[in-house]
């Protein structure tokens, strides 16, 4: 353990420059004291490292000491070759720096963990997109929605919503891009709330002059969660009791374990056309309309407005392929 204390305070001074042993003992987890002693130890091992005492002091090394001792595990190696695969890299325009950096940390690596390292590559792949789903384009102005993040500049925005003919336009101070399940998303504040915006929706971005007015004290990491809490908690205005066939509940709870409003039954056990209950939350009557998909192994038992819905869209369906229609002459 003290090892890897020692290694941890070399790289931080080496990445940091000069670091107060309060900041170290912190991201340790250890005492000053513990810290001033590892100190004492570097040096007495020959690294050139000093303290300087005063309101501005800190722990440093000397100008142009560098080490090229990684210190990383074969774990750690590994973990971080996983990066390789495709991912985010591409959309930002990284994938060149990303080749080159793991290229500088293999050099580094202690040669016995080369070879699991260059492996990586070959057993694992990470496929951001879900199955049957087609890639989502990252939006035309991702490239300028990124350097206004970098930037620490406000962003001008021209928005299409869903199911809205007119785009919107705004002026946002961005905290930074999220990409969650192969989608970009720009997290920023309008007047001071949360917003959440698709980067493919973006129809036209532009970084203003303007510094970024983000609310004291807040991050990425605090506005996507307050966010993505708002998103998961959308109201369900409707709950509608649906028993599905236990041979499909696995499919039936991949699809919509979202919405159910307790836990699903074990899917194992039972014979495959016995009826499982469950209560679902839909936000709108026309939602219901998804259950479809299941054919006759998916009935709607309440409310009566639920199995209206279900009942008129599926005779809407038979009307239309009961129509007769003439071969196509092509």
């Amino acid at each position: 353990m003290k090892a890897d204390r020692l290694l941890s305070i070399l790289l931080l001074l080496q990445t940091r420059g000069r670091v107060s042993a309060t900041e170290l003992a912190e991201r340790l987890e250890v005492s000053v004291r513990t810290i001033y002693r590892d100190v004492e130890a570097l040096s007495t091992a020959g690294v050139p490292v000093y303290t300087e005492r005063g309101r501005h002091g800190g722990i440093s090394l000397l100008p142009g000491y560098r080490t090229d001792v990684s210190g990383l595990t074969a774990d750690e190696a590994r973990a971080l070759f996983v990066l390789s695969a495709q991912g985010a890299h591409s959309d930002l325009g990284l994938d060149g720096a990303l080749g080159s950096a793991l290229r500088k940390v293999m050099a580094a690596l202690p040669a016995p963990h080369r070879p699991g390292a260059e492996r990586i590559s070959e057993r694992i792949l990470v496929d951001p997109a879900r199955w049957l789903q087609a890639g989502v384009a990252p939006g035309p102005d991702l490239g300028e929605l990124q350097y206004a993040v970098f930037a620490d500049r406000r962003l001008r925005l021209r928005y299409r919503h869903s199911g809205s003919p007119a785009p919107a336009e705004y002026t946002v101070d961005p905290y930074g891009l999220v990409s969650k399940a192969a989608v970009w998303y720009l997290v920023a504040d309008l007047g001071g709330e949360p917003r959440l915006f698709r980067a493919d929706r973006v129809l036209y971005a532009e970084t203003a002059e303007e510094s970024v007015r983000r609310r004291p004290g807040v991050g990425l990491g605090d506005v996507w969660t307050v966010l993505r809490e708002q998103v998961e908690r959308l109201p369900k205005e409707l709950t509608v009791k649906v028993r599905v066939r236990r041979g499909r509940l696995d499919m039936f709870v991949r699809i919509h374990g979202a919405r159910l409003a307790a836990p699903p039954p074990e899917t194992g056990g039972g014979a495959p056309e016995e009826w499982v209950e469950l209560a679902l939350g839909f936000q709108s009557l026309p939602a219901v309309r998804a259950l479809l998909a299941f054919g006759a192994d998916a009935e709607v038992l309440h409310p009566p407005a639920a199995r209206r819905e279900m009942a008129r869209t599926a005779a809407d369906a038979v009307r239309l392929y009961q129509e007769v229609r003439r071969p196509d002459p092509a």
